[in-house]
């Protein structure tokens, strides 16, 4: 089956982002088309990028960089949660992407974003990156304005057309994931 990870994409304390991926969470696990799993980068304190080679050859010495790798490799694609920090996405979320390359490649991303302008901005960065990692973006993504979908700015409700804009991100995100498997064997040079 489909297996699809929900990254949070902040790790400061009062993040909104542990809400706002609990909230894609419960109603991606509603569904039976996709496993769904939540990834915490709270859970893979990683340093800026340290390893001395490049994440394309996926040679990692440091435990840290091995452990972000596997947990990466085990998923057919992602909903990134983000928040919108100076027009872009926050560091930890960048450093994330970063650390690997190949693990990222020929998968499906969708997005949720929060942020004063919905975390527009952040997405736009976030589709960049994921182009240069081999990543296919869905169309479909929920913005969620600090304004109007979190009461004084800090506790999640959603306006109810929400969840029809998370239900069409999480569809694509699904069919897109499952239609790229092919691209994600390995290919048998010797037939």
């Amino acid at each position: 089956m489909t297996k699809i990870g929900i990254i949070i994409g902040s790790t400061r304390p009062g993040r909104n982002g542990k809400a706002v991926a609990d909230w894609v969470y419960d109603r991606a696990v509603q569904r039976d088309d996709a496993e769904f799993e939540l990834v915490d980068l709270r859970d893979f304190p990683l340093p800026h990028y340290d390893e001395e080679g490049s994440p394309a050859r996926s040679t990692f010495d440091a435990d840290h960089a091995v452990a972000w790798t596997n947990k990466v490799a085990e998923f057919d694609g992602f909903v990134f949660v983000t928040p919108e920090y100076n027009h872009s996405t926050s560091g930890v979320l960048k450093n994330a992407l970063d650390y690997v390359y190949t693990e990222w490649n020929n998968k499906a991303a969708a997005f949720v974003s929060y942020g004063g302008a919905g975390g527009a901005r952040a997405v736009e960065h976030l589709r960049l990156v994921a182009s240069e990692l081999e990543m296919a973006t869905v169309r479909n993504q929920v913005a969620l304005s600090l304004m109007t979908d979190f009461e004084n700015f800090s506790r999640l409700a959603p306006a109810p057309y929400q969840l029809s804009q998370l239900d069409a991100a999480l569809d694509q995100v699904v069919a897109w994931s499952a239609a790229l498997a092919p691209l994600r064997q390995p290919v048998d040079v010797a037939a």
